[in-house]
């Protein structure tokens, strides 16, 4: 390098922290926009984008949001969610495509001095547009997809004065698809690069406007004439590292794309700051063109490395990416990322793919996802409660199911800060794409098997999100599709061009259930069971080695149900014999899944709320089931599971350990238990005892309490050893069938599961409830009432300790929920997060319970407590 360019070099460094005037300004319009119908607005875009046309008679608008979440908060239309109110809203295919065409509009104020551009950004419009600014259309080319950001340089569009008005058209998708009942209703939803949720799935009724709208952010901003634009950082980790411990270097790796809107050639510098050291290089952008510049590779010393749940912290870095020239700040892209690198390998002994971070393998325990809402009402906020829900399960990665969408940013940011490990399908399902036979579509497999129409538009929209979202820590694997691979040359524009040249660092999978991730030994689809089932086919019965979809139920408690279903269908569902329906039309509208006769070994249900009731037995069974089952058999016949699901997007009642509302039900605590990284567990079937390691270090000195009670309380000590397990591992201590069916042979049984370490604090407490001889829990039926002494303070500005304590000479007090309310309503506050629920205490017990709650000072809090023997009581809070 020439002297003077050295010099330019030192002085723009020099300067990188004082430009703060110069700096890129970045904002969202998401307030006081209007829309129209089409159909009621007779100008055309020129006119409607002019400042002086009036507005007045529009309806407020909802940006980001979809028409119809538009409507519903102009009270237009009903609740969607509510009961059967989704039959009263008028759907795309009977309307016709322009019912649900509507003109948005927003003034905004911004003006450009000398030197500076800005830039307007839709990160999502569904599905094609006309864009207006101030009497001049925007888009001379057509702008149309789900999935593809658009940017527009709109500096000459704007008014002198400041004063400037935004219009734009959005179309429906091109193909609305019948919502005949089928999965994707006939199939032609998926002729669109958009979701195909939206025309009905076996989870949820159709969305009538096919989430027509500008559903995501829409953004301003302001740089000079050079934009740094999709950054990318690479983070390689060598070796076996362990969390916490002091670390060998780690290899950054920094490029960004830099586009040049000026008429004249540019020189200056791109460069980022990170641990006190500067990495720059100097650069000349030729006019008008984009440029893709690497930064030299920087050795990271004693890193801070990003973990997933349950293994390590998730340490993360900030970043920000700026170019400079003449000693002023063009443009500033701040970068957040951790530094890991995902590695894969094939098991040959269980036949899968294993999945390590930074050397160390994972045993996935996983959970299927849809999107946060099915009308696309997106937020920051409930991303963060619903992954942290997820954390909270002991989880350690989410798959984002194919028939959706691409997840935001802001999903990915939650699970970067709380270790979730991220599959992205692609968005193909085996359904709507051809895989099977169905009489429900339209088309036949070969014409379903080229959707959709325009590949060119998937594979541009799937470059782009690979660059929206491929900095994030805990994206770690990318998927063609669900239970199908796409058109062999979207497949191939992606594995071999797109990733390779884009990302590199992933695993792909062909398709969801792809041999590649877990081979296929019993023939068939490979993934599920979704339904109930006996706790035994969790523990004895083997599926893939690693299953993408499997699962059970998920009905809520009656406080979930009855925000959803009117008061004439909170009944018991009953089953309408030959079907998968059950007699109340609103159940079956909301997707139930019978539960058989699953409660029936608790004694009938009398009512919706004995119902609700012991579901959440079942439910908490069920899951806990699930994970020890899988648990038991790591390594030998899995390497992971994905649960098939963990959320809703809607008030379903299948498949969720969390209601819509972000209210948890018994799954979530059941799973929670059964991922516990150390965890004592029984088997019910062979009566044996194990310990499971999830972590990477070996666990010694344990000691293995196992004690019974039975329905009167009485205790009885069965065993009490110490024990050690190795990391990574599943280890059977011992086998006490005889002893526990002997003890519930007559009544059932209780049996506590205890793993305490060197100071005697407990690692790991479990409690089962076990059936008599005949499978019954006739014991449970005929329990006694236990007195739980509660209370309660409030810790700090958004958490509550609650101690509870079973007294004296009684039973236990069995299966206790916990529920945090607003005495100025009556309500539960959501979201709460409970360290432990659906809680037993044995005679002379004691638990604590915190509970955290982020608007805890703008409620009068108190606490209910509800239990299966225990009176309905209510803590005022101290």
């Amino acid at each position: 390098m020439k002297r003077t360019n050295l010099s330019l070099l030192y002085s723009v460094i020099t300067l990188f922290f004082i430009q703060l005037s110069n700096a890129q300004e970045t904002y969202e319009l998401n307030t006081d926009w209007y829309c129209n119908p089409i159909k009621k607005t007779k100008a055309d875009g020129y006119e409607v984008s002019q400042t002086d046309y009036n507005l007045k008679k529009w309806m407020p608008a909802t940006v980001p949001g979809t028409v119809l979440t538009t409507l519903l908060n102009n009270e237009e239309i009903p609740d969607p969610f509510y009961g059967m109110n989704n039959e009263k809203i008028k759907d795309i295919y009977e309307t016709g495509r322009e019912y649900y065409t509507y003109w948005f509009a927003k003034d905004f104020n911004e003006t450009a001095k000398k030197g500076e551009e800005v830039w307007l950004t839709f990160r999502g419009i569904n599905y094609s547009v006309a864009i207006f600014i101030n009497g001049k259309k925007v888009n001379e080319t057509p702008y149309k997809g789900m999935y593809l950001r658009k940017t527009f340089n709109i500096t000459n569009f704007l008014n002198s004065n400041g004063k400037n008005r935004l219009a734009v058209l959005v179309h429906p998708v091109d193909e609305v698809g019948n919502p005949n009942g089928g999965q994707g209703g006939d199939g032609t939803i998926a002729k669109n690069v958009s979701s195909q949720y939206v025309a009905g799935w076996d989870w949820i009724q159709p969305i009538r406007d096919r989430n027509t709208g500008i559903w995501d952010k829409v953004l301003i901003e302001k740089t000079g004439a050079v934009n740094v634009k999709n950054p990318h950082i690479v983070t390689l980790v060598k070796g076996e590292r362990m969390p916490g411990a002091d670390q060998e270097p780690a290899t950054l790796k920094v490029s960004a794309e830099l586009e040049n809107v000026s008429s004249k050639a540019v020189t200056g510098i791109l460069q980022y700051q990170l641990n006190g050291s500067t990495i720059a290089k100097e650069v000349t952008l030729q006019p008008n063109t984009t440029t893709e510049v690497d930064l030299k590779d920087f050795q990271m010393e004693n890193p801070k490395l990003w973990w997933p749940n349950g293994y390590g912290a998730q340490n993360l870095y900030d970043i920000n990416i700026t170019f400079t020239a003449n000693g002023k700040t063009s443009d500033t892209e701040p970068v957040r990322f951790g530094v890991r690198e995902i590695q894969t390998y094939w098991n040959e002994h269980t036949r899968s793919k294993e999945i390590a971070v930074n050397g160390q393998k994972i045993f996935i325990k996983g959970g299927n996802w849809i999107m946060s809402d099915a009308m696309l009402r997106l937020s920051k906020e409930r991303y963060d409660a619903e992954i942290r829900y997820h954390k909270d399960m002991n989880l350690n990665l989410i798959r984002i199911w194919g028939g959706s969408l691409t997840e935001r940013p802001e999903f990915y940011e939650a699970c970067d800060k709380y270790g979730l490990l991220v599959i992205q399908d692609f968005w193909i399902s085996g359904d709507c794409n051809g895989r099977w036979l169905d009489p429900m579509k339209k088309e036949d497999q070969w014409a379903r098997r080229q959707y959709p129409e325009d590949h060119e538009l998937f594979i541009t929209s799937a470059e782009d999100m690979v660059k929206m979202i491929r900095n994030h820590a805990s994206l770690a694997i990318w998927c063609g599709g669900n239970e199908i691979t796409p058109p062999a040359d979207i497949l191939h524009a992606i594995k071999d061009d797109i990733l390779p040249r884009l990302d590199g660092t992933r695993w792909f999978i062909d398709y969801s259930n792809s041999d590649d991730m877990s081979y296929n030994f019993k023939g068939g689809n490979g993934d599920g069971p979704y339904g109930i089932q006996d706790v035994s086919v969790f523990w004895e019965e083997r599926t893939w080695p690693f299953n993408s979809e499997v699962g059970s139920v998920g009905t809520g408690d009656a406080v979930s149900l009855k925000r959803f279903l009117p008061k004439k269908n909170q009944v018991i569902p009953s089953e309408i014999e030959g079907t998968e329906k059950v007699k109340d039309e609103a159940w079956t509208y909301h997707k139930y899944i019978d539960y058989n006769n699953a409660m029936d070994v608790y004694g009938k249900p009398t009512d919706m709320e004995d119902f609700a009731n012991k579901a959440q037995l079942v439910n908490y069974d069920q899951y806990r089931a699930l994970m020890e089952g899988f648990s038991a058999h790591m390594w030998d016949w899995y390497t992971g599971m994905i649960i098939w699901k963990t959320q809703n997007p809607w008030t379903a009642l299948r498949g969720q350990m969390y209601d819509y509302y972000l209210d948890p039900n018994a799954c979530l605590y059941g799973t929670r238990k059964g991922s516990e990284p150390v965890h004592a567990m029984y088997n019910p079937v062979k009566g044996d005892i194990m310990i499971v390691n999830n972590t990477f270090e070996p666990q010694h000195d344990m000691m293995l309490r196992i004690t019974s009670y039975d329905m009167e309380g009485n205790e009885k000590l069965l065993t009490q050893v110490f024990c050690y397990i190795e990391k990574s591992s599943v280890r059977l201590i011992m086998n006490l069938e005889k002893k526990i069916n002997e003890l519930a042979k007559e009544n059932g049984t209780f049996l506590s599961v205890q793993l305490l370490d060197t100071d005697q604090e407990i690692i790991s407490d479990n409690f089962y409830w076990i059936p008599n001889a005949e499978g019954q829990h006739s014991g449970l039926q005929t329990m006694k009432k236990a007195t739980l002494k509660a209370t309660a303070k409030k810790t700090n500005d958004t958490t509550i300790t609650l101690t509870l304590k079973n007294e004296g000479k009684q039973t236990v007090a069995f299966f206790n929920r916990v529920s945090l309310l607003d005495n100025k309503t009556g309500e539960r506050v959501l979201p709460t997060f409970y360290s432990d629920n659906y809680v037993s205490l044995v005679p002379g017990a004691t638990k604590t319970i915190t509970m955290e709650y982020d608007a805890l000072n703008t409620i009068a809090p108190s606490i209910e407590i509800s239990g299966w023997n225990t009176k309905l009581q209510h803590i005022t809070i101290k």
